[in-house]
């Protein structure tokens, strides 16, 4: 039986995208993004909890993120988990993020306003077949 890898988020970006474009012309963006969950404690005082998650995006949705994507805007995003790890002297380290797949535009937190921009990345599986997976060897760790 497979297994399902997907992740739905609805938040706000906390800085400016960061692009690296590698030695063979693959484009990759990455951003952080907020999620707020709001609630009331046991004294029925509201409360936000607010999580930060790291977004990667690949070739075309890379592209489109570094042109439209900018602090404060409101995005939904879908993807993947991805964990990758590495020997940092004795140590094993860990850093997980989010593969976006598809990312749609809401607006920004100050105007509020809807946009029409939604924008999807080729599956991996049509990546591989056409031999444009994902840069591993590339990157530095």
């Amino acid at each position: 039986m497979s297994g399902i890898n997907k992740v739905i988020l609805i938040g706000n970006l906390g800085k400016d995208p960061e692009t690296h474009v590698f030695e063979n012309g693959v484009k990759k963006v990455t951003f952080s993004l907020a999620t707020t969950e709001v609630y009331k404690d046991r004294e029925g005082n509201r409360k936000e909890l607010t999580e930060w998650h790291n977004i990667v995006c690949w070739r075309g949705l890379a592209d489109i993120a570094e042109k439209f994507f900018t602090k404060g805007k409101s995005l939904y995003v879908e993807g993947r988990l991805r964990t990758r790890s590495w020997e940092d002297g004795n140590q094993k380290k860990y850093f997980t993020e989010i593969e976006a797949t598809t990312i749609t535009m809401l607006g920004s937190k100050s105007d509020g306003k809807p946009t029409e921009h939604k924008v999807e990345q080729v599956p991996l599986s049509a990546c591989q077949e056409a031999d444009m997976s994902p840069v591993l060897d590339d990157m530095p760790f």
